[in-house]
């Protein structure tokens, strides 16, 4: 790439700065902002800043080693969270995979980011966004270690010619995204003839929901369980978890109660026990290492027989939203379940019917049983446009949405008892709220030790 005209760290803080509160219709000098996704960090790069886009190896800013990066955040009900992942640059399998972290592409790419941050208003042009604010971001020690263990695990599957096997949910905060206009694109691997999905770095919603909060909106950090990073030098997140928990493994419900001096019974009291052994005062869900992973914990509660009673549910969908979802890689099932770490917290019921502490497991979805739930989720969509079939029989309203007895992996059926919590259909017709579920059946294999 060309060099450009900002050639220090300062001067192009300085200019990205400079165009905070204009509005971006006021910026756009090439009518960019009429084509489609990423328009708006284009229109940054060439209006603003004077440089054509590329996807060269180079950082944007050549000379001061400045990657240029625009983020989307949405305001709710629950503050303020990344719309989505921050996409690095492609990853090179034929090349990357005999590099260091260090000397890595996305090392080159992205050690010093220039984040600039906007609000995406649904019910605005986006003409009327505004750059709200522009830092220099570069990742603090404590993310780094687990980073670097990330891009280690993204190498390893390469390396052992697995790269078509790659998931995001693979990793903790940099994933491997799919990164192409059809799921046809695909590129070579060294060490396999299967070809893999084109995929791109990026720093994973989650993450970037942290950072944004913290360096932006100025929100203080939140616990942490790694409270030096020095404790991943040996191992990975994982492997410090089992070593801080493995003393407590066997112990029995009412033992664990008795030693941490909890007297609760709530529906939660199992990860509150989990709090009390990994030495956290709040929920392990709100720890600063979950919520830039996005790790969900799950209590898995096995009985005598090796069966799991519970199947595992995931937020309600609205049946007028899900039928307008056009691309699987983007639905919000998807862009849920892919990136999603679970941490499940395994209590095996004993002899005498109490649950033993058994292990803890960090899961995330098989890309092959992902395509499974790509499937359910087809048939859905397919089904809630065609419109539902609803019958009334003697155990309530049937209807065609698929079952649990029709796949291996997932299904779809209410979420809670109330039939009288509904939502319209685009047809008009009123339906009980609904969800995606994994089968019980699945998940007991899943936690099985291998």
């Amino acid at each position: 790439m060309e060099g450009t005209e900002y050639r220090t760290k300062e001067s192009v803080l300085r200019r990205a700065q400079e165009v905070i509160g204009i509005p971006l219709k006021d910026v756009d000098t090439t009518g960019r902002l009429a084509t489609g996704k990423g328009a708006i960090g284009t229109v940054i790069e060439e209006s603003w800043f004077g440089y054509s886009p590329n996807s060269e190896s180079e950082p944007d800013f050549p000379e001061a080693g400045v990657e240029l990066k625009v983020t989307p955040y949405l305001r709710g009900r629950n503050g303020i969270r990344a719309k989505e992942r921050l996409v690095c640059n492609i990853i090179n399998y034929m090349e990357e995979y005999d590099k260091t972290f260090h000397t890595s592409a996305f090392w080159h790419k992205c050690e010093n980011i220039l984040l600039m941050s906007y609000e995406h208003l649904l019910d605005r042009p986006k003409g009327d966004f505004k750059i709200d604010a522009a830092i220099l971001f570069s990742f603090p020690e404590e993310d780094l270690v687990i980073i670097e263990h990330d891009w280690e695990t993204i190498m390893e599957k390469v390396h052992n010619g697995r790269a078509h096997e790659l998931s995001e949910g693979d990793t903790m905060y940099l994933a491997a995204c799919t990164k192409g206009a059809t799921a046809a694109s695909v590129r070579p691997q060294p060490f396999s003839a299967i070809p893999a999905k084109q995929r791109a770095y990026s720093l994973k919603a989650s993450y970037m929901t942290r950072i944004l909060n913290a360096y932006i909106f100025g929100d203080a950090q939140s616990e942490r369980i790694i409270k030096d990073p020095a404790e991943l030098q040996e191992g990975t997140f994982e492997d410090y978890l089992r070593r801080k928990l493995s003393p407590y493994f066997g112990m029995t419900q009412t033992e664990l109660k008795t030693r941490f001096a909890v007297e609760s019974s709530a529906k939660n009291l199992n990860e509150v026990l989990l709090s009390k052994m990994l030495g956290i005062q709040g929920k392990i869900a709100y720890t600063e290492e979950f919520q830039k992973a996005g790790i969900v914990p799950k209590t898995i509660r096995v009985r005598k027989n090796g069966t799991i009673k519970e199947n595992m549910s995931f937020p309600t969908f609205d049946f007028i939203e899900l039928s307008q979802e056009e691309e699987w890689e983007e639905s919000d099932l998807y862009n849920y379940l892919a990136p999603t770490k679970f941490l499940f917290i395994i209590f095996q019921e004993n002899d005498e019917g109490e649950l033993v502490f058994e292990r803890v497991k960090l899961w995330n979805i098989p890309n092959r049983d992902l395509e499974e739930v790509r499937r359910v989720w087809e048939r859905t969509v397919q089904a809630i446009r065609e419109g539902v079939v609803l019958e009334q029989t003697s155990r309530g309203v049937a209807n065609n949405l698929p079952k649990q007895s029709e796949s291996a992996v997932a299904h779809v059926r209410p979420h809670g008892r109330d039939g009288n919590d509904r939502l319209p259909l685009p047809d008009g017709r009123m339906m009980t709220k609904q969800c995606f579920w994994l089968n019980n059946t699945y998940i007991a294999e899943q936690i099985k030790e291998k």
